[in-house]
C-alpha cells in the first residue's frame, strides 16, 4: 500500500495495527509505528512523525528496527533544519550498520546523500546515490532502484547536467509506472519537468508539473505538492502570466507553512520575491527577499542566500540605488554557491544596470560575460540534442545585447551576435557540424562568447542573391537586408505582434477559404517583413530567408503583395530558407546534371494504423521515374523500402534522393524525427529511418526531397530554425532539401513533383525548379491553385 502511493491510507492502517499489537508483540507494534512515521514524513508532517516516535514508551527492539528509527528521526530533523540532531542520529545508524549490513542501511546512505545535497556538495552526494543504485541492482530491489534514480536526477540537476537529470528521472518514471509506485512516479514526473524546464522546453515542463502536482495532492503528499506548485509557477512566470504565477507561489507558501517545512517556505518566498519584482510590486519583493534571506542565513544554507540577494539587487536597480544593486549582483555572480543560471542572470542584470547608468563599455563587458557563462554551461551538456532547446535559457540575454548594440549604432556587430546565436547552436550545439565549420574557419571551438568576424555582403555575393536576416525580439524585432553591395537594418514590431499574425495566417492557409479574399494577415505580414527590403530587391529576385522563431513555420512565398494587384510573393521572387549565414557561406555550388542519378524510396507497406497506405504514392513514384533513364535510378518500394535498405544503398552515390512516405517530427528530441517506411524486423520501431541515423551517412546529393508529412520539422527552437528531417539531411551533406511545413495533400503532390523533376531536367536549380512547379499549380484552374496544396513544401539550403 505504501509503495503504491496510498500514503494516507497506509498511515491509517499502520496506526490501527500498531494499536492492536502494542500488548501482543513489541516488535510488530514498532514495525507498524515506524511505517506510520514514515508515511507522515512522506506527507511532509515531520514534527508529527517525531512526536509519534517519541510518544511510544517501550524501547525500540534491537537490530534493524533501531536503524530504521534513527534514519526516520535523522531525516525529520534534517527537514526541520535541526542539522546537529540529524547528524548525531545518522552517525549512530552508521555505527550499527558497520557491524551488520541491515537492509535499512541503504536508507542511511540515501539520507547522507540528501544532507550533502543540502550543503551544496553535489558530487559527494552523487557517490552516495550511486552506491544506493548499485546496491538496489544487486538486491533486485526495484523500489530502491527507482528511488536511487530519483536521487541521481536531483544531483545531476543541481550540477546543471539537465539532460542527465532527465535520463535519471525518466528511468525512475519507467520503473515506478510499471511497478505502481505512485508517489515515486509523481516525483519522477516532477523531476522530468524541472529538467525540461531548464533545458528550455517550458511547454512540456508546465504540463508535467501540473500532472505531478495533481498526483501529489491525490496522494496527500504535501511536501511534493508544494514543490510542484512552486516550479509550475516559474513556468507561468516565464510565459509572462504573472498573476497565475503569483497565485501558484502564494498557494505553495501556505502549504509550506502548514507543514512547517523551512526549505519549502524559503523556496516559496524566493519565488514570490521574483514575481513581485517583475510585477513592479517592489515593497512586496523586498519583503519576501528579506524574509527568505533571513531564514537562509539562520539555516546556514549559502545556496539559498544568493537567490534573494539577486532580487534585492533587482529592486535596488529599479529604485536607482546603483551602489546597492551593483554590490548584490557582483556577490551573486562571483559566489561559488550560485548555480550557473543565476550567475548569468546576475551578469545580465549588471549589464542592464550599467546600460541604464550610461556606461556602455561596462555594459558591453557584462553582456559578453553573461553569454560566455551561458555558452560554457551549454557546452557541458552531455547529450547533443539537449543543446538546442537549452538556448532558450539565454534568448533574453542575446535579445537584450542585440538591442543594446543597435541602440548604439553598432548594427553590423548586432548582426554578428544574432548570427552567432544560431550558428553556434546549429554547429556546436548538437555536436555534429562543428568539425566542418571549424575546418572552414567559420566558428571558434572554445566556449568563450566571441562572435567571429562576418562578411555578410560576401556571403550574399557567393549565394547569388539577397539575404533577409530576421531577429524577433521581446521589445522590437529587426531585419537585416543583405546584398552584395550593402547591409540595411530595419526595425520591426515586437515578436508577440508578429507571432500572432503568423499563427492566424497559418491557420487561414490550412482552411477552406480563399486567402486572397478572406484575410488581411498575408498583406500585413508582407508589409512588416518584406516591404522594408523592397527597394533592395531586383525584379525576379533570388532571396534567401534566415528566419527566427515563429517565422520558421511561415512560407514567405505565400505573403500577399498588395500592388499593383494583390498577388503572392512567389510570383515576384525565388525564395529559399537558410538556417544561418555561416551555413549559407559554406553551401556548395549547384553540381547537378540531368543525367545525375536518383535514389527513390516510397509506397512502403503500412506499419500500423497510424500510418495508412498513401493512395497516390505509386503515381508519384511513376511520375518521378519517367524523368530518368532506367540505368540512372534505383527504387525501393513496398517491403523493400526499409530503413536498413536506405542505410546500405550507398546514398552518398546519388545526386537526387526522394522519399514518398509519411514522416514524424519529435518536438523534444529532434534526432528522433523519422521517415516512416516498411518494417524491417519485428521490432516496434524498425520502420523508422531516424534523423540520428541519417546524419551518420555522408551525402553529396544536390537535392533531397521529403515528400512527406512534417518533413521539415515540428519545432522552431530559439534562433536556429526548424529542426528535423530536413536539418538531418543538410547535416549529412545534402546541398538542398525540400521538406514540408505541414501535412501535404496526397492528391496534388504527385503533380507538383512531376513538374519539379521536369524543371530539373531542363537544367534549373532546385530553388528555381520548385518555384516553377508551385507556379504551375498556382496558375491552374483547379483547387490546387490554393496555397494549401503548393505552399507546404519549403526549400532549405545549407552545407
Amino acid at each position: 500500500m505504501f509503495r503504491h502511493g496510498e500514503i494516507a491510507e497506509a498511515a491509517r492502517v499502520a496506526d490501527k495495527n500498531y494499536r492492536e499489537l502494542r500488548g501482543v508483540s513489541t516488535e510488530w507494534a514498532w514495525k507498524f509505528l515506524l511505517l506510520e512515521a514514515k508515511a507522515l514524513e512522506w506527507q511532509g508532517k515531520n514534527k508529527d512523525a517525531l512526536a509519534l516516535l517519541n510518544a511510544e514508551p517501550s524501547p525500540t527492539p534491537a537490530g534493524e528496527l533501531v536503524v530504521q528509527r534513527l534514519v526516520l528521526e535523522g531525516t525529520a530533523d534534517a527537514s526541520l533544519a535541526n542539522s546537529l540532531e540529524s547528524d548525531k542520529k545518522l552517525a549512530k545508524a552508521e555505527l550499527l550498520c558497520g557491524n551488520i549490513d541491515f537492509k535499512a542501511c541503504s536508507d542511511v546512505t540515501s539520507v547522507r546523500g540528501s544532507q550533502e545535497m543540502q550543503r551544496g556538495h553535489f558530487a559527494t552526494a552523487q557517490t552516495y546515490f550511486e552506491h544506493d543504485l548499485a546496491l538496489a541492482r544487486a538486491r533486485g530491489d526495484r523500489s530502491l532502484e527507482a528511488y536511487a534514480y530519483l536521487s541521481l536526477s536531483w544531483a545531476a540537476d543541481e550540477q546543471t547536467h539537465f539532460d542527465e537529470a532527465l535520463d535519471w528521472a525518466n528511468a525512475a518514471h519507467e520503473i515506478s509506472a510499471a511497478q505502481g509506485f505512485a508517489d515515486m512516479d509523481q516525483n519522477a514526473l516532477g523531476n522530468m519537468a524541472w529538467a525540461y524546464y531548464k533545458l528550455g522546453d517550458t511547454e512540456k515542463a508546465q504540463s508535467l508539473f501540473v500532472e505531478a502536482g495533481k498526483q501529489a495532492e491525490k496522494l496527500g503528499d504535501l511536501t511534493d505538492q508544494v514543490k510542484w506548485l512552486t516550479n509550475a509557477g516559474y513556468t507561468y512566470m516565464d510565459a509572462r502570466a504573472l498573476d497565475i504565477a503569483e497565485q501558484s507561489f502564494q498557494q505553495s507558501l501556505k502549504l509550506a507553512q502548514r507543514i512547517n517545512s523551512p526549505e519549502d517556505i524559503i523556496n516559496s518566498l524566493i519565488a514570490l520575491a521574483f514575481v513581485s519584482e517583475q510585477m513592479g510590486k517592489l515593497d512586496d519583493a523586498k519583503h519576501y527577499a528579506n524574509e527568505a534571506l533571513s531564514m537562509a542565513r539562520a539555516d546556514g544554507n549559502k545556496r539559498d542566500q544568493v537567490y534573494p540577494r539577486l532580487v534585492q539587487g533587482q529592486v535596488a536597480a529599479r529604485q536607482r540605488d546603483t551602489t546597492t544593486a551593483e554590490s548584490a549582483f557582483r556577490e551573486v555572480a562571483r559566489s561559488t554557491d550560485s548555480p550557473i543560471f543565476l550567475k548569468w542572470e546576475a551578469e545580465r542584470s549588471l549589464a542592464h544596470l550599467y546600460e541604464d547608468e550610461n556606461q556602455p563599455a561596462a555594459a558591453d563587458k557584462e553582456y559578453q560575460a553573461a553569454l560566455t557563462t551561458f555558452e560554457t554551461a551549454r557546452s557541458e551538456l552531455q547529450h547533443e540534442d539537449s543543446r538546442l532547446p537549452f538556448l532558450s535559457n539565454a534568448s533574453r540575454i542575446y535579445d537584450d545585447y542585440i538591442h543594446f548594440l543597435v541602440a548604439r549604432g553598432k548594427t553590423d556587430q548586432a548582426l554578428q551576435v544574432a548570427e552567432y546565436s544560431r550558428a553556434r547552436t546549429l554547429a556546436e550545439g548538437l555536436g555534429l557540424l562543428n568539425k566542418g565549420l571549424l575546418n572552414k574557419g567559420l566558428l571558434h571551438k572554445d566556449t568563450t562568447f566571441y562572435p567571429d568576424p562576418l562578411n555578410a555582403q560576401q556571403i550574399a555575393r557567393h549565394a547569388g542573391g539577397t539575404i533577409l536576416f530576421y531577429w524577433l525580439g521581446e521589445k522590437q524585432s529587426y531585419l537585416w537586408t543583405i546584398t552584395p553591395q550593402k547591409i540595411v537594418l530595419s526595425t520591426l514590431p515586437p515578436a508577440s505582434e508578429i507571432d500572432a499574425a503568423v499563427q492566424r495566417y497559418r491557420k487561414a492557409l490550412l482552411g477552406p477559404l480563399d486567402i486572397l479574399t478572406s484575410t488581411n494577415d498575408g498583406s500585413a505580414l508582407y508589409r512588416i517583413l518584406i516591404a522594408p527590403a523592397e527597394k533592395l530587391l531586383p525584379k525576379d529576385a533570388k532571396v534567401f530567408v534566415v528566419p527566427d522563431g515563429t517565422l520558421n513555420s511561415l512560407n514567405f512565398e505565400t505573403l500577399l503583395v498588395p500592388e499593383p494587384k494583390l498577388h503572392y510573393w512567389i510570383e515576384d521572387a525565388t525564395v529559399a530558407d537558410a538556417s544561418s549565414l555561416r551555413m549559407l557561406a559554406a553551401a556548395h555550388a549547384n553540381s547537378a546534371k540531368y543525367e545525375a542519378n536518383l535514389l527513390l524510396f516510397g509506397d512502403a507497406d503500412s506499419p500500423s494504423n497510424d500510418y495508412p497506405q498513401l493512395s497516390k504514392a505509386a503515381l508519384e513514384i511513376e511520375n518521378i521515374q519517367k524523368h530518368f533513364s532506367t540505368q540512372r535510378y534505383q527504387t525501393f518500394t513496398h517491403q523493400q523500402a526499409t530503413p536498413p535498405a536506405y542505410l546500405t544503398s550507398q546514398p552518398e552515390q546519388f545526386s537526387y534522393i526522394h522519399f514518398v512516405a509519411h514522416g514524424t517530427a519529435s518536438r523534444l528530441r529532434p534526432l528522433d524525427s523519422a521517415i516512416v517506411l516498411s518494417k524491417a524486423t519485428t521490432a516496434d520501431d524498425s520502420f523508422k529511418l531516424y534523423a540520428r541515423d541519417i546524419i551518420q551517412h555522408p551525402l553529396r546529393a544536390d537535392l533531397v526531397t521529403i515528400s512527406t508529412c512534417y518533413g521539415a520539422g515540428a519545432r522552431a527552437y530559439s534562433g536556429e530554425g526548424l529542426v528535423g528531417l530536413s536539418w538531418a539531411f543538410l547535416h549529412a551533406g545534402a546541398h538542398n532539401v525540400i521538406g514540408a511545413l505541414w501535412e501535404v495533400s496526397d492528391a496534388s503532390t504527385p503533380l507538383l513533383m512531376d513538374e519539379l523533376y521536369a524543371q530539373l531536367r531542363k537544367g534549373k536549380t532546385p530553388d528555381a525548379a520548385l518555384r516553377a512547379a508551385k507556379l504551375s499549380l498556382l496558375s491552374s484552374s483547379s483547387a490546387f491553385r490554393k496555397p494549401f496544396y503548393w505552399a507546404p513544401f519549403q526549400l532549405f539550403t545549407g552545407l
